[in-house]
């Protein structure tokens, strides 16, 4: 037994030897720069010479900086994360590759930030590859026109400002008016559509974002939802690069042949993270304090939402980007180019908010360019002219407030104006299917409520919707279908609203 261990060990031993003789080590070259000033969210190296554009510099503490201010002398680094562990002189290892994030199925329903690391608690998600968060947006060429509507289940939306699977839709309005909800209400809306959703939430507090993560889960929407996370305690150089890895992920799907929608949460704080960035990088400011590239930054990052063509896989990816305006001022610097960027935007009025107006959609200052070809045959057949009318009827009602003798037919108009805009009302969270709009817009439109109390038209309209929902199943598939609303449509629409209203004794 013990000579047996021997030979054991003698062949071992010479394995050992041997493949120590046969061993050539392979020398490894690195380029390591040294850290000559630190911020609170950058950094400068000098030592490092060819290095591109958005490369990856290793820093000490398994941190990361992006080259974003590269020159001959020195380089300017965005932290993506706290720099409090760094110190002058500290080395800075170049690694030879662009920003990048893990894309694939596994991160449906997951919770992670901007560099893919899970923040839900959960093991890191299984995934084969990684893309760079900056992309070249589709070619003129590799595009289709928007041609399918995304429902969103708001009526005043999918009615007066329709929005199309590829489009940009910008939402805008001062702070605490509801534009997180209309987006929400859009995911949520997708549960039986297909569409993939992403959430990126920029510079927004924790606890906001945790009440939309559970909205989310409440809703059944976060299991076929990504929600990419750089909350305002995070570093700005994530905040900065928040948006462009969502957009990744959402790409990914998007070139599978799927649909996905990207709700950017909000590109008002992304800008601010900018240009805190760039001023602590010495870039000369503009307007507001602005670099001159915040209107390129927003662009480059809009015009990867589109609907591809059919060769390229006829997947699409729809935006939703979200901006907070001061005290309703539109035309600031940075709406003004979301704005000229978007094909649309849906304003969200604070006076109509504390109106008690919810939704608080203004549908005379929001337009949607390119939605209305997408929109349902339907839809135009039935409130082709809503927002022409409810304009008119808004003037009208602030030319009253002076007391003049008003005819009998401005009278009437007032009347169906105001019972048009209960209509158009809408509790949060509830999602209402394409028929039932239908039914309700066109019993409003046509005159049907014109007759029923202002006060009551919150329970005709439940009861009409009730009624259109269990009698119009067949009208409702074909109205899905892209069928127009005929004589036949119009008489059952006319019929099934007039017995809901008789059984409750609202006419």
């Amino acid at each position: 037994m013990i000579e047996r261990l021997t030979d054991l060990v003698e062949d071992f031993a010479e394995s050992a030897e041997r493949a120590r003789d046969e061993l050539e080590p392979v020398p490894r070259v690195q380029q390591i720069g040294k850290i000559v000033s630190v911020g609170d969210a950058v950094a400068h190296v000098e030592g490092l010479r060819n290095v591109a554009a958005d490369e990856i510099i290793e820093l000490p503490g398994r941190l990361m900086g992006i080259a974003s201010s590269v020159r001959e002398e020195e380089l300017g680094l965005i932290l993506l994360g706290d720099a409090g562990d760094l110190s002058v002189g500290a080395p800075a290892r170049r690694t030879g590759r662009v920003v990048d994030v893990p894309v694939g199925e596994a991160f449906l329903g997951r919770v992670v930030d901007a560099l893919g690391r899970p923040l839900d608690g959960e093991p890191p998600p299984r995934v084969r590859g990684r893309h760079p968060i900056e992309r070249s947006a589709p070619a003129i060429m590799d595009r289709a026109p928007v041609a399918t509507p995304l429902q969103t289940g708001i009526k005043s939306v999918d009615s007066a400002i329709p929005i199309g699977r590829g489009q940009r839709e910008l939402i805008l309005g001062d702070r605490q008016t509801g534009k997180t909800t209309i987006a929400l209400e859009a995911i949520l809306n997708q549960h039986d559509t297909g569409v993939v959703s992403i959430y990126c939430a920029i510079g927004q507090r924790a606890s906001a974002v945790a009440r939309v993560v559970d909205t989310l889960r409440r809703h059944g929407a976060l299991e076929r939802t990504v929600v990419v996370v750089a909350s305002g305690e995070d570093a700005p150089g994530l905040q900065f690069i928040a948006p462009y890895a969502a957009t990744t992920i959402a790409e990914h799907f998007m070139h599978r042949g799927q649909d996905a929608l990207i709700v950017y949460d909000d590109l008002t704080r992304h800008a601010r993270a900018y240009r805190e960035l760039s001023l602590l990088l010495r870039r000369p400011p503009g307007r507001e304090a602005f670099p001159g590239d915040i209107f390129f930054i927003h662009a480059r990052l809009l015009e990867r939402a589109t609907h591809l063509a059919d060769e390229r896989g006829g997947g699409s990816l729809t935006a939703l980007p979200i901006i907070e305006t001061q005290a309703q001022n539109v035309s600031a610097y940075i709406p003004t180019n979301l704005i000229s960027i978007t094909d649309g935007q849906i304003y969200v009025s604070p006076e109509l908010f504390r109106a008690g107006m919810i939704p608080a959609i203004d549908i005379g200052n929001s337009v949607s360019r390119v939605g209305g070809d997408a929109q349902l045959p339907a839809y135009r057949a039935v409130v082709g002219d809503l927002k022409l009318a409810y304009a008119q009827f808004e003037e009208l009602e602030a030319f009253s407030r002076f007391g003049s003798r008003l005819d009998e037919d401005t009278r009437q108009q007032l009347e169906r104006g105001r019972r048009v805009r209960e209509v158009l009302k809408q509790d949060e969270h509830d999602l209402v299917p394409v028929i039932e709009q239908i039914a309700v817009l066109f019993a409003a439109t046509t005159g049907l409520l014109d007759q029923v109390d202002v006060s009551d038209i919150g329970k005709a309209e439940a009861v009409i919707r009730r009624r259109a929902r269990d009698e119009l199943d067949g009208l409702a598939k074909r109205v899905a279908e892209g069928a127009r609303i005929d004589d036949d449509a119009r008489e059952a629409l006319t019929n099934t609203a007039k017995a809901a209203l008789e059984s409750h004794d609202l006419i």
